[in-house]
């Protein structure tokens, strides 16, 4: 009797490791047709944006011109080189001068129009190549990626390998923010040696900066601070409420995002002048770190208040699938909802605009260094078109057209020291430039749709642009950057 129930409790494991083994073999195979079909669907919107690959299109090899008979703005002085020869060698700027020739150099005609450097748009979100397209388009030769997830490492090796012709691509790694602050979209830390840990590992990673976010305690701050500067990693802070505002003002910060956050943190949500003086005086005194606006995303909120249609707006049709899908429908259904139980909403947020303008003109006025970033790939701020609405409210805060044109130029490339040598026409910069029909000093539209563009000496012309914004629109990879994003839960957690 003793054998028998000793049979039959092995036949009954025997069966439980069969079911459990058929079990794993159905799970191992719907794994691997997943990992299959995202491999496939990446393939795929991998040669949907083959137009950008350097090899494939013949003219974007060559990165060597001379520019004729053309007005320059170096942006490193107010003031306009008239009639000059530009020469660019081999993707850098060789020679500015009057007239000159130099053999077996393709010239490009200048006609008296106006070559600037090319515009750099210092806070985006970047989910696919097709919206690299999208800043050449308009005018946005380097880009600086606030939400590193391990695809931004792969762009960022393509266009330093001169593989796609794209911006020049700076990037953080993944948000950092505090244990309370739970999110996939970021990663808490919960001690200053898991800090430490990560700043060590976005650096071996290859991501080019940290990014500090909401709920950072100052244990936890003071070594993320720490750890950067021995690892030689600037750090860009979206303020934490756990710290006072000027808490950031640490030389190895080296920019303060959002306008809003001015508001909402120091000033406690009060449109307080006497507060903002304070705060503005603190800034101008750190001597070392630059101020992001991001203007353009907070007064897209306004946009969706008073537009019951703006999801189904032309411009929308250039935003990532995913995103439009997710988080521009959630945005603008929390704006929606605040508006029907709040009616004062819609005049709060444009005054809470207006006075963002303030800000910006006190700003300018203490001395503080402007950096133009648009907050661009979320919620319906859309990449590359947003930088020109970002300057005009810079103009409109009572900057001048030179002034507001160096916020995306000569100040955003002296931010860090992998960007200074951009931003100014000068001997020795890469060639990353524009060439416009009219001045810019005199209309900022004239930024709207250069003529030419050239990244790292590269030209693409107006109608290869425009082919740029063609293949963007309306673009069918919704699933393919869900694979991506998911990527980011399971190598950089």
């Amino acid at each position: 009797m003793q054998r028998r129930r000793f049979l039959y409790a092995h036949i009954d494991h025997s069966n439980t490791m069969k079911i459990f083994k058929k079990l794993l073999k159905i799970v191992l195979s719907l794994f691997g047709i997943l990992l299959l079909t995202a491999l496939i669907l990446i393939w795929i919107d991998s040669r949907g944006t083959g137009y950008l690959k350097v090899e494939k299109e013949g003219a974007f090899a060559n990165n060597s011109y001379l520019v004729q008979n053309v007005n320059v703005i170096p942006m490193n002085a107010d003031t306009v080189l008239t009639g000059k020869t530009v020469y660019i060698k081999e993707g850098v700027i060789e020679n500015i001068s009057d007239k000159f020739t130099v053999e077996g150099v393709e010239i490009i005609k200048g006609d008296g129009k106006f070559l600037t450097p090319g515009l750099i748009d210092m806070h985006v979100h970047v989910w696919d190549e097709y919206e690299l397209g999208l800043y050449l388009s308009n005018g946005v030769t380097a880009v600086r990626n606030l939400w590193g997830l391990p695809m931004h490492l792969r762009m960022k090796e393509a266009v330093n390998n001169a593989e796609i012709i794209a911006p020049l691509f700076f990037t953080t790694g993944p948000k950092l923010t505090g244990p309370e602050y739970i999110g996939d979209d970021n990663l808490q830390l919960r001690s200053a040696e898991e800090a430490k840990a990560r700043v060590i590992f976005y650096k071996k990673r290859g991501y080019d900066f940290i990014k500090t976010y909401y709920g950072l305690t100052p244990e936890i701050f003071d070594a993320v601070v720490e750890q950067a500067a021995a690892s030689q990693m600037d750090i860009i802070a979206h303020p934490s409420q756990k710290v006072s505002y000027n808490y950031h003002f640490k030389p190895q910060i080296r920019s303060v995002e959002h306008a809003e956050d001015i508001i909402q943190q120091p000033l406690n949500y009060v449109l307080d002048t006497i507060k903002l003086k304070e705060v503005v005086s603190d800034f101008s005194a750190s001597g070392t770190t630059k101020f992001c606006p991001t203007l353009t995303v907070y007064n897209n909120i306004y946009q969706i208040l008073t537009n019951d249609k703006i999801l189904d707006s032309e411009n929308l049709q250039y935003m990532n699938p995913l995103i439009r899908k997710v988080d521009s429908q959630a945005q603008f259904d929390r704006w929606q909802d605040s508006k029907r139980t709040d009616r004062a909403i819609v005049g709060s947020i444009k005054a809470q605009h207006e006075f963002h303008l303030k800000i910006i003109r006190e700003m300018h006025e203490a001395g503080v260094p402007i950096i133009c970033g648009t907050d661009a790939g979320i919620g319906v701020t859309v990449p590359g078109f947003s930088i020109h609405r970002e300057l005009g409210f810079y103009k409109e805060a009572g900057l001048t057209n030179y002034e507001v044109l160096k916020t995306a130029t000569y100040n955003a490339s002296g931010t860090h020291a992998v960007m200074e040598n951009m931003g100014s026409i000068e001997k020795g910069k890469i060639a990353n430039l524009l060439l416009l029909n009219n001045n810019p000093l005199e209309d900022l539209s004239a930024l709207k749709r250069p003529e030419l563009v050239f990244v790292n000496g590269r030209k693409i012309n107006r109608k290869q642009l425009n082919s740029f914004e063609e293949k963007a629109k309306n673009r069918k990879n919704l699933v393919v950057s869900g694979f991506r994003y998911a990527e980011n839960l399971i190598r950089e957690k």
